[in-house]
């Protein structure tokens, strides 16, 4: 028998409508009897419903080390695991997951869908099963998934390298900067190169996060009162997301109010806004000045994993300095640092 503990935190999977004709959680008990192909697998499933479930835009910091418990808790007993989640804030829960997670050597896969399970035309059940294939595949006694990923409309991605690009589509997840990790079709396409492998390693489960973590999204005409208070905000990092491979303004005004942001212990995180390539500080004008004066290099992290990875690192480290030497290394596979 293949054990699969199953975590069921709500979403639109499992809801059903109310008298108003609005969408709310309903149980798991919704899925298990729209699942009838159920019956037919090697599959001994473990159950364990959030109490009450949430909708994922409800998701906060303290359900991620909620869930994370309920993992280590079980490691030992079950070969993989499926977690069933909203896909609004899905890719925030598995880049903060890979982070918790350290020397994960089974498959976390995180899974939901666009339609309620109950709905005619559902990409649930498809979800669910093809998620409890490839979380229970092993290969010489190894789980051949060993990180934490996310499986929707027949394709596995890793779960810090993902974002929700469409809100009506099946297809609606996306990792560019990243190849698909699985491809279901007639069979299983496993890219094995792309997969992670901690043979040896030991789970470590990390419990505390900060998230004292703010957002400054460039845009032309954006003023210096609205960069200042992003600035000058209590947090101890700020994601900046700037044009194309990492550019700002080059004014001397919007300079001096980041350096004296960093002077003052502040972490600035530069991200690109485009969802494909990667910020490279220092290749045009644009982004020379912003290298000289201690802006970090988010490389190719999407937007979820830049601020999870944030949080993760300031729960882990209490100096700024340490938070700033790691954000830019690649500790789960979230980023790609090109030489």
């Amino acid at each position: 028998m293949k054990k699969i503990f199953i975590i069921y935190t709500g979403g639109t999977i499992g809801m059903v409508q109310d008298a108003s004709g609005t969408f709310v959680p309903f149980d798991f008990e919704l899925i298990k009897n729209n699942l009838p192909d159920l019956s037919r697998t090697d599959y001994e499933l473990t159950v364990h419903s959030f109490d009450p479930i949430i909708d994922s835009s409800n998701m906060t910091p303290e359900i991620w080390l909620k869930t994370t418990k309920l993992i280590q808790d079980n490691y030992e007993d079950y070969d993989g695991f499926l977690i069933l989640h909203g896909s609004d804030t899905m890719a925030f829960t598995a880049s903060v997951l890979s982070f918790l997670l350290e020397g994960l050597r089974k498959p976390v896969i995180l899974s939901g869908s666009q339609l309620p399970i109950g709905e005619i035309r559902t990409d649930a059940r498809e979800n669910i099963m093809t998620a409890l294939e490839i979380a229970s595949a092993k290969h010489n006694g190894q789980a051949v998934i060993q990180e934490v990923c996310i499986l929707f409309d027949n394709k596995l991605f890793r779960g810090n390298r993902s974002f929700k690009y469409h809100s009506s589509k099946f297809e609606a997840f996306r990792s560019p900067n990243y190849p698909v990790l699985v491809e279901a079709g007639i069979h299983l396409k496993y890219n094995f190169e792309a997969l992670l492998n901690n043979a040896g390693q030991q789970l470590v489960r990390h419990n505390k996060l900060n998230d004292e973590v703010a957002v400054l999204k460039l845009f032309p005409g954006i003023t210096k009162d609205t960069i200042k208070a992003v600035l000058d905000s209590n947090v101890r990092s700020i994601v900046m997301e700037t044009f194309g491979s990492g550019n700002t303004t080059t004014a001397e005004w919007f300079l001096d109010l980041l350096k004296e942001a960093i002077d003052k212990g502040k972490n600035i995180l530069n991200i690109s806004q485009c969802k494909v390539g990667s910020v490279e500080l220092g290749r045009y004008e644009t982004s020379q000045g912003l290298k000289s004066i201690g802006v970090l290099n988010g490389y190719d992290m999407t937007f979820e994993a830049a601020i999870t990875k944030l949080m993760y690192l300031q729960g882990e480290f209490e100096d700024q300095e340490s938070v700033a030497y790691w954000i830019e290394k690649d500790i789960r596979g979230e980023l790609t640092i090109n030489d």
